[in-house]
């Protein structure tokens, strides 16, 4: 492993630009240091990441498992985006008082809400145990057995590493397993609802600007973690108090400038920046087409629904949102792909693997992988589409369907585990339904399954028999005329009873025939071949990823992108997606104003946020009469970054990432250096909105607001 150490901080592939990657932040010392000091940052690597002292690591906060959010001020306040506290804000919501639509600001710390089942997590310490991991390992044959190896030194060494009783270590896998890292982290469980702005400011331009620049969103929510009186770790209680951080972020509102630094710090989800080129044509050609052709369908029934009536829209916009979210990003990563012929540079990425290989005597380990890749690909071609028809039709996007699989994991518990398993995830299945069918429509429900079911049953390589015959819309009316499914109030008669009369009961109703049916199928025809086949190319990966870390010495290599903390640095940057066309890197209030549509669900605007606008009352926020909204940057991100703080030269706050541009969508398979951006809500009009838009001074006035780039100006720290 002494080769990978040294290459972690030295080599990146030589596509990507200097501000492209996702680097771990105790590791920046030497490379990632000197790139960014050369990029304008004033900060030393032990600013951004020191395990024995505050850093900007204290701050940055991972949201709920999802997003990123970072602490603004000394008594535990957060900054994350709308989107991410979507949910908590629509679950506080009703037809009477709709937060979704009217906003929220507690005034005083008493009026906050709590969010049940919420957690915000802070790391502690990151230590690498590849060593410890692999301990073992390299003399075993199979697969199975070295992947259940590392797994029992996974389990031993989270169990002993030292730490306190509130902590928490967790391990994670780095390059395709070929490194193994293990985090110390504290999950704060008493979370508040501080602010929300309007889903007209929020969630301004909704679906139609998704994943588009220029953007004019205020997407942004605040929240509050909430500790016990010693300061640690706590489930709710009335009298947990603020949480005072070890570090929280001060907020620059001198604004940004094209060129400006710019550094973002936060938990991307998942990229595979490393795929062979059959992996991405399968995408490109075959999986992403058929998952976005099944969202579009649910997208169409939802929204038709939606737009009639507000109760439904209520019920079903946090749900809509998540799905158009990657149904959008879909398409743009499969046309971004395609423009930037990212195939071809994937192609001939691997001819020169191929000859460094033969060059360096190499053929006996790494020889085959190209043509292992690509006959391991074309046999789980039909394996891994039926597994994506799967999962978007039964899994996600058809709701009774989901419930019913549920049930069926229910029933196959108490198949393998027995009575008491059974009862016991019985009474926690009726905990989460209860809450998920407050957000259920059978009339909206049954029209998706119609659309879904027609396209899973004509186009999924693996279907039971069955169903080839089935008359789609005869099927649907037979099963929400008839199945308890379509209520709470029935899965709870469906759940009466001791477990032998439950799986009758389950057994007996029609909603749960069909699930039970096509889980069946699925799990006999596809399942098997599938994790056998991509057990395979899992290992192939690894095995690819440890060459490229040997045969190219000169690169630089980061690791994929797999939730965890993470810097990726670059800076404010407009772009040209196009022909004659350049977009510049920051939009204001006006573009808002030209985009607005009265009444409309994705372009309204409030009246006072128009008369902030016509009488240019700004206050210290604006900037030569204008207010400025959103900007770009080269800063590589990806799903999970949503919240993640903008960071200035000088460790400041200058913005909240939330989005990437349509055209870079791509990003989390192929970094274009040209024309990848991501998306900030400036947070000057964040301010605003607080300030002037809701009068919610009590909050500015816990912030720290500093003039970084105008030494003549004080500091402004309120409390």
């Amino acid at each position: 492993m002494k080769f990978l150490k040294l290459l972690i901080l030295l080599f990146t592939i030589p596509i990507f630009s200097q501000q492209g990657g996702m680097w771990i932040p105790s590791l920046l010392k030497g490379m990632n240091e000197t790139e960014m000091k050369n990029l304008g940052m004033k900060m030393t690597a032990e600013d951004i990441y020191d395990v024995n002292k505050s850093s900007l690591k204290d701050a940055i906060v991972h949201f709920n498992g999802g997003c990123t959010s970072e602490i603004i001020s000394n008594q535990g306040l957060i900054l994350t985006n709308h989107h991410c506290g979507y949910d908590a804000i629509q679950s506080h919501s009703s037809v009477e008082h709709d937060y979704l639509q009217d906003g929220f600001w507690a005034k005083n710390k008493q009026a906050e809400l709590p969010n049940p089942g919420m957690v915000a997590t802070l790391i502690v310490s990151i230590n690498d145990v590849t060593t410890q991991v692999l301990e073992g390992v390299a003399t075993l044959s199979s697969e199975a057995e070295k992947q259940k190896k590392i797994q029992e030194n996974i389990s031993s060494v989270q169990n002993t590493f030292a730490k306190e009783s509130w902590q928490e270590a967790k391990i994670r896998t780095f390059y395709e397993g070929n490194q193994y890292i293990l985090f110390v982290t504290e999950t704060f469980k008493d979370i508040r609802l501080v602010g929300a702005p309007p889903s007209s400011i929020g969630k301004f331009g909704s679906d139609t600007d998704n994943w588009v620049w220029p953007r004019h969103t205020g997407d942004f929510s605040i929240f509050r973690i909430y500790a016990n009186k010693d300061n640690k770790p706590a489930e709710y209680a009335a009298d947990n108090i603020p949480y005072t951080p070890k570090h929280f972020l001060p907020i620059s509102i001198d604004g940004i400038s094209e060129d400006d630094f710019t550094l973002v710090f936060g938990f991307p989800g998942r990229t595979q920046e490393y795929l062979p080129s059959f992996a991405v044509e399968q995408l490109v050609n075959t999986l992403n087409p058929a998952k976005i052709e099944i969202r579009d369908a649910a997208l169409k029934v939802q929204d038709g629904f939606m737009r009639k009536d507000k109760a439904i829209k209520i019920q079903y916009a946090s749900k809509y949102a998540s799905v158009a979210n990657y149904w959008k990003k879909w398409i743009g990563e499969k046309q971004g792909l395609e423009k930037s012929n990212a195939i071809k540079i994937k192609q001939n990425f691997e001819s020169e693997f191929s000859k460094r290989v033969e060059n360096a005597g190499k053929s006996t380990e790494y020889g085959t992988l190209l043509k292992d890749f690509k006959e391991n690909y074309t046999k789980i071609n039909d394996y891994a589409l039926a597994r994506d028809y799967f999962n978007e039709v039964v899994l996600r996007n058809t709701e009774l369907l989901s419930f019913g699989f549920q049930l069926y994991q229910l029933e196959q518990i108490f198949n393998t585990r027995g009575e008491q398993a059974f009862m016991d995830r019985k009474q926690n299945a009726l905990l989460r339904f209860e809450d998920a069918y407050k957000d259920f429509n059978p009339t909206v429900d049954e029209r998706v399954f119609e659309q879904l079911m027609r396209l899973y049953s004509t186009k999924s390589p693996f279907i039971p028999p069955s169903l080839k015959s089935e008359d789609i819309t005869i099927l649907a009316k037979n099963i929400y005329n008839n199945s308890k499914l379509t209520s709470y109030k029935g899965v709870q008669e469906l759940l009466a009873g001791d477990s032998n009369l439950v799986i009758e009961q389950l057994n007996n109703d029609k909603g749960y025939q069909l699930v039970k049916l096509l889980a069946d199928y699925y799990a006999a025809n596809v399942a098997g071949t599938y994790n056998e086949l991509n057990l395979k190319i899992n290992a192939l990966q690894r095995d690819y990823m440890k060459a490229q870390l040997e045969l190219f010495p000169d690169a630089r290599f980061f690791p994929d992108a797999n939730s965890t903390l993470r810097v990726t640095y670059g800076k404010v940057k407009g772009y040209s997606p196009s022909d004659a066309v350049y977009y510049q890197p920051v939009t204001h209030l006006e573009g808002i104003i030209e985009k607005y549509v009265p009444g409309d669900y994705e372009f309204d605007v409030p009246a006072k946020l128009i008369e902030l606008y016509n009488t240019k009352d700004y206050g210290i926020y604006g900037e030569n009469g204008k207010m400025p909204v959103c900007f770009i940057g080269t800063n590589h991100t990806t799903g999970g970054n949503s919240g993640s703080p903008a960071i200035d030269a000088s460790g400041n706050l200058i913005g909240l990432n939330f989005d990437r541009v349509w055209e870079g969508t791509m990003s989390d398979i192929h970094y274009d250096p040209s024309i990848c951006r991501n998306i900030m809500v400036d947070i000057r009009y964040v301010l605003f909105i607080v300030d002037k838009y809701a009068n919610a001074t009590n909050l500015i006035e816990e912030m720290k607001l500093v003039h970084p780039k105008n030494s003549t100006k004080k500091s402004k720290k309120k409390r």
